[in-house]
């Protein structure tokens, strides 16, 4: 499989907030110097070679002393300091005061949630730096073994990606003190070219006179800074400083030492940049993409939590678990109870499913501890069973005689439970589901006999019994593709779980991996090679391992995007040991075709399908609370409260241009957030805020605010509460509605009446008046495209007389005198050569005629942008004309039906687990239970459902699937609801609605209108059938649209 690569906005924002410190600097390529050679001492052995991407050898002339260095920052201190001082401004990040110059001219931080891509980032920005300026060496600096591999196998698998958008490759290489004369490869070369160093390897002693032949101390440390005949008695440092690298920092917080931050300074670093999600030192901060925005915007799996608690009855030492209540369309809800049972020659724990009135005394074989146990409610909404002698047990809850086996044995069963649970949604979809056990101990997974064959250990004798009765249970008599899976690839118990693990080199068998004092991490780069080879292979379906076990201590190499279930089979020493733990399992999950499975690929179902499950050895409440306080730590400082003084001053964007709030507008919105009671009289967020944006019905700001609608509602959702951390989890024991299948309501010939009337598949034409599009996109152009050039302020200030609490605050000690922006004028052009009307006509969807003749028509100014940022104008462009085709759609759109038409399976081919809390248990819908968008309780879709079943003039409706779909010029779309009215009671009896309110976000808004009006066109116009359709945002809504269509 290879990964397959996009480019994501967030990520070019965390990029050219970078490059964008240094707008006013020149490009310099090629810099050259006089490189030291050393004393040569024969040619063989300095004809070493570079590790190339694309595996072609680079020879170099050892005599050659032409060496490529990247060129000094031009830029004053003042200069780097406004250009930070403006990103922060428009980034909404605090402003520095001053300069930060640890590591060269200034050191940057960039802050990037776990599993948002940060590694990509940072080679991306590298290209940038590249192309903008002519730098061209850099230095990644890792803490550990783990990490250096992981970057190592981003560069190689990036690419071929960065090829098609740079025109070039990336040298890169392990810094290796056995083979010094890649560094003489790094020097000569005018390329990209990066080393990869471990902070090992040149950190561990700085004291310069033990760094001599013959003194102890770290031998790789010694390596670096000492005279070495191999090197033609050069010091390796030395070589590296030349340079003039750019260090970049990863996990800096990890390698904050002085001795470390002391060695750093012999690089000779041009300047650095630090990236990672949890910044201990602050130095210059300019992206922020924290926990919370990671989650909010979907970048990241949402997290459901099983956690366990044990429990004592009173008087009794009764062995009692809940492991789920089992919710069925013909029957009551049941409870999944293990329990003990006593057989005449052992007592046995095994799992019943019982119901109301069922006495487990009876169900244990008469065994005395359960005497009184006799189940009186099962309450599926608090997941709770009651018995008659007053005895509650919750799901989750462990009774009674509880060894840590018993516990490790039930964190077993429920992640294959929870494995099984996600699987065949995933595999419909191509998505292999994997689960990772993290273990302190090898021997409780594998062992060894006399001969050296390997045996299993006690947990991996649990997983495959228990993992034998869930597969039982799932396995069914169903020819489905999941089902031939089942039975083929995954009947075969030994072959599903591997053990990943440090080798030991004599012996060749697994062993714990040992760890360095003062470290968290092994550093064996046996078995990070091994999880990384397999990296690829495990997301195939041909690949019949699904559980994986491995060594706590090597959780830092595990970043495989597609775990679903992480259980470790130890108690989390720590709150950070427990969001490393989880970090391990956040990236969001791939295909069988290597596509990330994103908003952009899955829409508002992201988090349908990309939902991390953490089986805990602890209870529900205690583990969440302990992560929520971890994560609140690590949280960019966040406004707690959204006063027009938060507003004042911010930047926001309005028609691709950077709008400043003003003192006016700030006012307006704090009391446009006051009248909407979308803020206390503390000025905190209110909840009802929050729900509105959810459902998208958020009150109309001012006409004269909504231009920066998008950017004010960023800034509102900003402001931080406690409560905004509660939605990032759920609880993995709320019971589930697993299977949902058609009732007899769909039989109903009301329902197949209107069945037959719209389940028809679509085909679209839009017959485009060329020259009417043409003649709109050339004055939409002129009129808003807007590529600025790259230009550089000069600022001059003075410091204030009386300097307060407040300005430090707000980065005001200083008065401006004078400043002035200059346009950065230079002769160097890129040499990567555009198809711009390709491009544009790739882009938009248009011949490349059409597309040509937009670009003749717009104004030579216009055109000349091009110039300022390429690919920024063939975004902007494209963008624009795709506006005037969304306007211009529904005028010239029509439908024709095709062959084909959906099945009824449709509505029960999404095998998904859903909450029972949002579940509407239904009379009149074709299947029992109704899933609305939206909290259970709040949603228009919740009240809509609610006012629909219970309507006297309904006869029967359906909530219509996403797969069931109407193609438009601007995305599928999928109406919400099929109705069918009694005939007689309304004037039409069969409807389609879209409920408003589900509109996934502000921005989507344009595109969402377009859809709905094609939507509207095809049934109310052109369509023969006798279906209306309308969007409404209630019943009654629906009732009275309905009269005047």
């Amino acid at each position: 499989m290879k990964f397959n690569f996009k480019i994501q906005q967030y990520q070019t924002d965390a990029v050219d907030a970078v490059v964008r410190v240094f707008n006013g600097q020149g490009f310099y390529d090629r810099t050259s110097y006089i490189r030291d050679t050393g004393r040569l001492i024969g040619s063989e052995e300095h004809q070493m070679q570079m590790a190339m991407p694309d595996e072609q050898l680079d020879m170099f002339d050892p005599a050659d002393d032409m060496g490529y260095k990247n060129e000094l920052v031009e830029l004053s201190d003042e200069q780097l300091l406004s250009n930070i001082q403006i990103l922060q401004k428009q980034n909404n990040i605090k402003l520095s005061n001053s300069l930060v110059k640890d590591l060269g001219r200034c050191s940057l931080d960039i802050e990037m949630e776990t599993g948002t891509g940060k590694t990509y980032v940072y080679i991306k920005t590298m290209f940038e730096l590249n192309k903008k300026y002519g730098w061209s060496k850099f230095i990644v600096v890792v803490p550990s073994i783990a990490i250096r591999e992981g970057v190592k196998k981003s560069f190689e698998i990036t690419a071929d990606h960065f090829m098609e958008y740079y025109g070039k490759k990336a040298r890169f290489f392990i810094y290796n003190s056995s083979n010094l004369n890649q560094l003489d490869n790094f020097s000569s070369s005018s390329g990209i070219n990066v080393m990869i160093i471990n902070t090992q390897a040149f950190a561990a002693s700085m004291n310069e006179a033990k760094n001599v032949e013959g003194r102890k101390g770290d031998a790789a440390a010694r390596i670096i800074y000492s005279k070495r005949d191999e090197f033609g008695s050069r010091r390796p440092i030395d070589v590296i400083a030349a340079n003039r690298p750019i260090i970049i920092l990863d996990e800096p917080q990890k390698m904050g030492g002085d001795v470390t931050q002391k060695a750093l300074k012999n690089f000779n670093p041009l300047f650095s940049l630090n990236y990672s999600a949890t910044h201990k030192k602050q130095h210059n901060l300019v992206y922020v993409l924290d926990a919370l925005d990671a989650f909010n915007k979907k970048l990241v799996k949402k997290i459901e939590v099983k956690g366990f608690e044990v429990k004592n009855l009173r008087g009794t030492d009764s062995y009692l678990y809940l492991e789920q209540i089992v919710l069925s369309s013909k029957k009551p809800p049941m409870a999944k109870i293990e329990l003990e049972i006593g057989y005449k020659k052992s007592i046995n724990r095994e799992t019943r499913i019982l119901g109301v009135n069922d006495d487990l005394y009876y169900e244990s074989k008469e065994m005395e501890q359960y005497k009184g146990y006799t189940i009186s409610e099962i309450d599926p909404l608090r997941g709770r069973v009651t018995f008659t002698n007053g005895e509650i047990i919750s799901t989750g809850n462990i009774v009674g005689d509880v060894a840590e086996m018993d516990m490790r044995r039930i964190q077993i069963r429920e992640t294959i439970l929870s494995h099984f649970e996600k699987e065949e949604k995933l595999f419909d979809k191509g998505i292999k589901c994997l689960s990772l056990f993290f273990i302190d101990e090898v021997a409780k997974y594998r062992q060894y006999d006399e001969e050296g064959g390997e045996l299993l250990g006690e947990y991996g004798q649990m997983f495959e019994k228990e993992y034998l009765s869930v597969l039982n249970d799932y396995t069914t008599l169903l020819d489905t593709p999941y089902q031939r899976y089942l039975k083929s690839t995954c009947s075969d118990v030994s072959s599903v779980h591997k053990g990943y693990f440090s080798i030991d080199k004599k012996t060749g068998h697994s062993i714990d991996s040992k760890l360095k004092r003062g470290s968290e991490f092994s550093d064996d780069i046996s078995a990070y090679d091994l999880i990384l080879k397999n990296k690829e292979r495990l997301l195939s379906f041909e690949e019949p391992t699904r559980f994986i076990f491995s060594h706590s201590t090597l959780r830092e190499g595990w970043d495989n995007p597609n775990v679903f279930q992480i259980c470790t089979l130890k108690h989390s020493d720590s709150n950070t040991a427990k969001r490393q733990e989880v970090g391990r399992g956040l990236r969001l999950c791939i295909n069988q075709n290597g596509n990330r499975m994103d908003v952009e690929s899955c829409g508002e179902t992201v988090h349908d399908i990309n939902t991390l499950t953490v089986i805990a050895s602890e209870s529900y409440k205690t583990f969440v609370a302990d992560l929520q306080a971890d994560i609140k730590t690590v949280l960019y400082d966040r406004p707690t409260a959204a006063t027009n003084e938060y507003f004042k001053g911010k930047y926001v964007m309005v028609n691709d241009a950077q709008t400043v709030i003003d003192d006016n507008a700030a006012n307006a919105i704090e009391f446009y957030l006051i009248q909407n009671s979308y803020v206390d009289m503390d000025r905190k967020v209110t909840d009802k805020y929050r729900q509105d944006i959810k459902t998208g019905s958020v009150a109309e700001l001012p006409e004269d605010l909504k231009p920066m609608a998008e950017g004010i509602h960023t800034l509102i959702q900003s402001v931080y509460d406690d409560s905004v951390l509660k939605d990032m989890f759920t609880d993995g024991h709320e019971t589930k509605v697993k299977d949902n299948p058609l009732n007899d309501n769909f039989a109903k010939k009301e329902f197949q009446a209107l069945w037959h009337e719209i389940n028809h598949k679509y085909a679209y034409t839009v017959e485009f008046d060329s020259d009417e599009l043409i003649e709109k996109s050339i004055n939409h152009i002129n009129d808003r495209l807007n590529v600025p050039e790259l230009q550089y302020t000069t600022t001059r200030g003075t410091q204030k007389v009386n300097i307060g609490q407040y300005d430090i605050e707000q980065g005001s000690m200083f008065m401006m005198d004078r400043a002035k922006t200059e346009i950065l004028k230079h002769s160097h052009t890129s040499q990567i050569k555009y198809d711009l009307i390709g491009k544009i006509a790739e882009g938009a969807t248009l011949t490349r005629k059409t597309a040509s003749a937009i670009l003749q028509g717009i104004k030579i100014d216009k055109l000349y942008m091009f110039k300022n940022n390429p690919e920024e104008f063939i975004k902007k462009v494209a963008k624009l004309i795709n506006e005037q085709k969304a306007t211009m759609i529904v005028d010239h759109i029509s439908y024709n039906t095709i062959d084909g038409e959906y099945d009824s399976s449709i509505f029960t081919a999404e095998k998904s687990t859903q909450s029972f809390d949002k579940a509407f248990l239904a009379k009149k819908a074709i299947q029992d239970y109704v899933f609305t968008d939206g909290t259970a309780e709040k949603s228009v879709e919740r009240r809509f459902v609610e006012d629909l079943d219970a309507a006297e003039e309904v006869c029967v409706y359906a909530k219509l699937p996403r797969t069931f779909q109407i193609p438009t010029p601007v995305g599928d779309y999928s109406p919400d609801w099929a109705i069918a009215f009694y005939e007689g009671k309304v004037k039409h009896i069969f409807f389609v609605a879209e409920t408003k309110g589900t509109m996934e976000s502000l921005q989507f808004r344009d595109i969402e209108k377009a859809k709905i009006s094609c939507a509207r066109k095809l049934f109310n116009e052109m369509s023969t059938s006798k279906v209306v359709y309308h969007d409404v945002d209630s019943y009654q809504s629906l009732l009275n649209v309905m009269n005047s269509i």
